[in-house]
């Protein structure tokens, strides 16, 4: 083979330094293995601390065995893996350490392609992040959700029945021993959430950028096929790097609005928000809020998922999966560029969906308009998000009485007080849970309802807060509020009593008090205590507010594969 692979520039030749790279990787390679072919570096966010990525060693073998068939020499990297139930404070606060681990090992390793395995929420956006910067042919295999949960003959979504059954529990309706083993009932193998939360919307994010191979997202982990797909894409990795398809000629505008119209029609989660807004400050795209609300805001709702519907994500796949639901809207989409070679329109298959129950047509949707709902207005003059689907529809115009907590902490001390002078009418307002304020911007924005509101039988209320919230999760519940309180952002000015209006058709979110009266206001932060660790130093001092994408403002733009000098 010819020595013009971007690995030759550490194999090829006679020097003291090729001598050193090469002799250090004869650890059962062939002499052959430095001639010139792909080098395909597989980033593998395998841990047993990120349980929904427990399988990808197996997934791996697979790439690996695609890679050696098609002529590449296929080497593993872990990379760092965020499991999403574990990390503390929060999985955000290290989705840009972990990018850039995966940015500079790649760019620093004799690596001439790309395969990412990412599932759980977090690891799928720190892939795609970190390998964008490099921009070497990449590609990306999700791992697939879960099969389906059941409780006591009925699907038992995973995260969703977790929000469900913990606020019976708090309102007496549910005895504790029943939560105790609705677990195993909920889990019941390998993969991330079973439900359209983060994760699965990501993996049909990862799929609608053109950045998967086509029906990647919603494949079930255990099944079978997601080992022939990971085959495939090593195949198809080697291919790439013949044709020097990069993630520069994929990740465009076009794409990434293509991807806010996905996540529109699969009810997906308002975290896609942050991540594509960080996607497109990382690969040099103008993409703000407002671009997402118009991309999103006439494409009908399909798919009859949880948190937003009934079924689960193995219903999902049995239906037709993500190529269902994007031929419904495929007038709506822009022909973008894909890894696997084809316009992300092109390689469409065309087929109805197989369960009408499950993923519904254009023409008799769920709801006409499921798109996220960018708000502005005096508390959130850069923007907030609210997901309509996962809504309560009464409650989409509203206008009540608030009552503000002060940290996570105040909200936990007092949220069960009998004493607490609250009533459903009433609106939520949780502060210093933002970015920098958390710090990490946390998925506690849809806060549990007070007990003796649960306890009258009401299950949802109106809540706002700079916070994010699992993908899993459901209510009126607006998030991402920027400016946040710890950044100056109004909603430090607000006190228990004032009145706020809520008006999602016209995308309002208002506090109703005179400027005088807010001018004359001393702001409440709530932010966290001073940083102690080096990385919260970093974070803090540099992470940007959600309308930003909350990513590091220093990471912006992409920074290339050249690396001037040697190591000895």
């Amino acid at each position: 083979m010819s020595g013009t692979t971007r690995s030759q520039q550490w194999y090829a030749g006679d020097s003291r330094d090729a001598f050193i790279h090469r002799a250090w990787m004869r650890r059962g390679l062939p002499d052959h293995a430095f001639d010139g072919r792909p080098q395909i570096v597989i980033c593998n966010t395998w841990s047993d601390l990120t349980p929904c990525n427990s399988h990808f060693r197996e997934i791996a073998e697979h790439v690996k065995r695609g890679v050696w068939e098609s002529g590449g020499v296929p080497l593993e990297l872990p990379v760092p893996s965020l499991g999403e139930t574990l990390l503390r404070p929060t999985a955000m606060f290290f989705r840009d350490l972990a990018a850039m681990v995966v940015e500079e090992l790649i760019r620093a390793n004799p690596v001439d392609g790309v395969v990412l395995l990412g599932g759980c929420d977090k690891t799928v956006p720190s892939l795609l992040l970190g390998a964008a910067s490099v921009d070497l042919p990449t590609l990306m295999v999700t791992g697939g959700p879960m099969l389906n949960g059941s409780w006591k003959g009925r699907p038992l979504g995973c995260g969703t029945g977790v929000w469900e059954m913990s606020e019976e529990v708090r309102a007496g309706r549910m005895p504790r021993s029943d939560l105790r083993r609705a677990e195993s009932a909920m889990i019941r193998s390998r993969g991330h959430c079973n439900t359209m939360g983060t994760a699965s919307t990501m993996a049909c994010v990862a799929e609608s950028l053109g950045m998967t191979l086509p029906g990647n997202a919603g494949l079930p982990a255990p099944d079978s096929r997601l080992l022939e797909l990971s085959h495939t894409a090593g195949n198809r990795i080697v291919e790439m790097v013949a044709e020097d398809l990069r993630p520069s000629a994929v990740l465009t505008r076009e794409a990434l609005l293509n991807a806010v119209r996905a996540v529109a029609a699969i009810g997906g989660s308002t975290n896609a928000v942050v991540h594509l807004l960080a996607l497109a400050r990382r690969v040099g795209v103008e993409i703000g809020l407002e671009d997402i609300d118009r991309a999103g805001r006439d494409i009908p709702l399909l798919a009859d998922v949880q948190p937003a519907g009934a079924h689960l994500m193995e219903d999902f796949h049995r239906a037709g999966g993500l190529d269902a639901v994007l031929g419904q809207i495929k007038d709506r989409l822009e022909p973008s560029v894909t890894v696997s070679g084809c316009s992300l329109t092109d390689q469409i298959s065309g087929r109805s969906s197989t369960d009408l129950t499950v993923i519904r047509t254009a023409d008799e949707p769920i709801a006409h308009q499921a798109g996220l709902a960018v708000l502005r207005g005096n508390l959130c003059p850069d923007g907030a998000v609210i997901k309509p689907a996962a809504a309560t529809p009464e409650l989409l115009r509203h206008r009540g009485r608030a009552v503000v907590f002060d940290g996570i902490e105040d909200f936990h001390a007092r949220i069960d007080d009998p004493e607490l002078e609250v009533a459903a009418s009433d609106v939520l307002v949780l502060r210093g849970c933002g970015p920098r304020g958390y710090p990490g911007m946390p998925e506690v924005g849809n806060m549990p309802l007070p007990r003796k509101v649960l306890e009258s039988g009401v299950r949802d209320m109106v809540r706002i807060s700079d916070a994010r919230m699992s993908g899993t999760a459901f209510g009126t519940v607006v998030l991402h509020i920027a400016p946040e309180s710890a950044a100056g952002g109004p909603l430090g000015l607000v006190r228990t009593g004032d009145w706020i209006e809520l008006d999602v058709e016209r995308r309002v979110l208002r506090l109703d008090v005179p400027d005088e009266e807010l001018a004359a206001r001393e702001p409440v932060t709530a932010a966290a205590p001073p940083a102690e660790s080096g990385w919260e130093h970093i974070y803090r001092a540099h992470v940007e507010q959600a309308d930003r994408g909350a990513g590091l403002d220093f990471l912006a733009g992409t920074r290339g594969s050249f690396v001037a000098r040697e190591s000895h």
